[in-house]
């Protein structure tokens, strides 16, 4: 789509907004009760690395079946090519460089950051509609005494706090034990995906029990390092007197096993959802958190985690709800995680808070009523290698170091050729909105934690070997 054709954000925004409170509320007071939601996030999971992705070595039937059932989108987005920040996005749906918390990746132990309690998110907007809310998982937005779920809307949690632990000790790069439930720590014995499915089926259970709407987040560590399968509890005790980043460790095949197992006990929980008889009016969610990361699949984008390339924005994402959505196939939609709290808020017939208002979509009259794609503009930045990236109707800006490049990523996904010369009234006119966005959010932090490491470490473990730029113009 021209640039020029594309409208502007602010009025696409108004009207999805209008459009939200008719289509949302309308929807659930045709479905009676307000809908269940369960929204599964995986950690460094590819684009492609889903069967219903194209995947061809991985089984996933049971995420597969929450894309047969419902929608598929085959342009989201993460709100960043790293974890903390993309989680920013998604509990309170804006971009998370509003808040010191997305400004970091990941958040440091020696600093007092966190995502501030005092924040509205989705856990604790669906609170006050009367929804039970739990985070089983993981949490990555600041430690206690001053963070943690519970002090943002989850009434119960069972996970851990960190970016990573390992599966079998349950400890993290400190090597301190980071395994909870509530804030209480716990020490339990088990392979951690199995671990967070276990206390998923309890808890639907519960919940399903109470005849009370519930939003249960089942944030898995899979198919995150370190890379451990099941069955891997020997090489668990290798990592614990090494570096669990696991910068020499995986294959292809301990990578097919992580996500398996992860797929296993998501279609344990669907089954309790159906057993139970809430699945009918409960809205499922799977997503990753970025992009993929050493043994994923990108295809057919280029980069991964840490790159604002398609490879480390794109994601699989998909959503089912029997009552409130027709399996549709696929959908064309660009869409990125923070659309997802104004989303869910309008199935449940409510809107974000208006003293916090969602730079997220809307999406719910295209995933109800067939409406068709809604043009937008997407803005990301990353600190390391000094990275800048817009996309535009199917133009996207991409700046790296001092390199920039305009590429239609609709017609080529691989980010081949730089258009940049030939369409230079598109490149200025994207790299002018992002500035102007850029204006509006918090400037970049003079430290990151790339900085704390040497330049073979990021080779060794992200495919970059330089240390990070600290550029701040675009």
């Amino acid at each position: 789509m021209p640039l020029d054709h594309v409208p502007r954000r602010t009025v696409l925004q108004s009207g999805a907004a209008a459009l939200a409170l008719g289509v949302g509320s309308a929807v659930a007071q045709q479905a009676g009760a307000k809908p269940n939601i369960v929204f599964i996030m995986a950690d460094d999971l590819g684009y492609a690395d889903l069967a219903c992705y194209g995947r061809r070595d991985i089984r996933t039937p049971h995420i597969d079946s929450i894309a047969a059932n419902g929608v598929r989108f085959l342009q989201a987005y993460a709100n960043s090519a790293v974890c903390s920040a993309t989680r920013t996005a998604l509990i309170t749906g804006r971009y998370q460089y509003r808040l010191p918390v997305g400004l970091e990746e990941p958040i440091p132990t020696n600093r007092d950051v966190g995502l501030d309690s005092g924040h509205p998110t989705l856990p604790s907007l669906l609170k006050g509609l009367g929804y039970a809310t739990a985070l089983i998982g993981k949490w990555h937005l600041g430690r206690l005494p001053n963070f943690s779920p519970l002090k943002s809307g989850y009434d119960h949690f069972y996970g851990f706090r960190g970016g990573t632990i390992d599966y079998y000790a349950h400890d993290g790069t400190d090597h301190k034990p980071d395994l909870w439930d509530d804030d209480v720590a716990v020490d339990q014995h088990g392979y951690l995906t199995e671990l967070l499915g276990d206390r998923a089926v309890r808890t639907v259970e519960e919940f399903a029990r109470s005849r009370t709407p519930f939003m249960l987040s089942l944030h898995f560590s899979a198919p995150h390092w370190p890379w451990e399968a099941p069955g891997d509890e020997a090489k668990s005790r290798r990592l614990r007197t090494a570096n669990l980043r696991d910068f020499d460790g995986g294959t292809q095949a301990t990578y097919r096993g992580m996500v398996e197992a992860m797929d296993a006990q998501i279609g344990r929980v669907l089954a309790t959802l159906a057993s139970s008889g809430a699945a009918e009016n409960t809205i499922v969610v799977f997503t990753s958190d970025n992009g993929g990361e050493r043994f994923s699949d990108t295809w057919p984008f280029s980069g991964r985690k840490t790159e604002l390339l398609e490879g480390g924005l794109r994601i699989p994402a998909v959503i089912s709800w029997p009552r409130g959505i027709a399996a549709r196939g696929t959908n064309d939609q660009v869409m990125v995680t923070m659309d997802w709290l104004p989303t869910l808020l309008a199935a449940a017939g409510a809107a974000p808070d208006a003293a916090y208002p969602s730079d997220g979509l809307d999406l719910l009259p295209i995933l109800t009523g067939g409406a068709p794609p809604v043009g937008r503009t997407l803005f990301w930045r990353y600190k390391a290698n000094a990275q800048r990236a817009a996309r535009d109707g199917d133009f996207k800006f991409l700046k790296i170091r001092d390199q920039t490049f305009l590429f239609n990523v609709v017609d080529d996904p691989l980010e081949r050729a730089n258009l940049k010369a030939r369409r230079p009234e598109i490149f200025d006119a994207i790299v002018a909105k992002w500035s102007a966005w850029n204006a509006s959010m918090l400037r970049e932090i003079d430290d990151s934690f790339t900085e704390g490491y040497t330049g073979q470490q990021l080779a060794d473990h992200y495919g970059v070997g330089t240390v990070p730029s600290k550029a701040d113009n675009p």
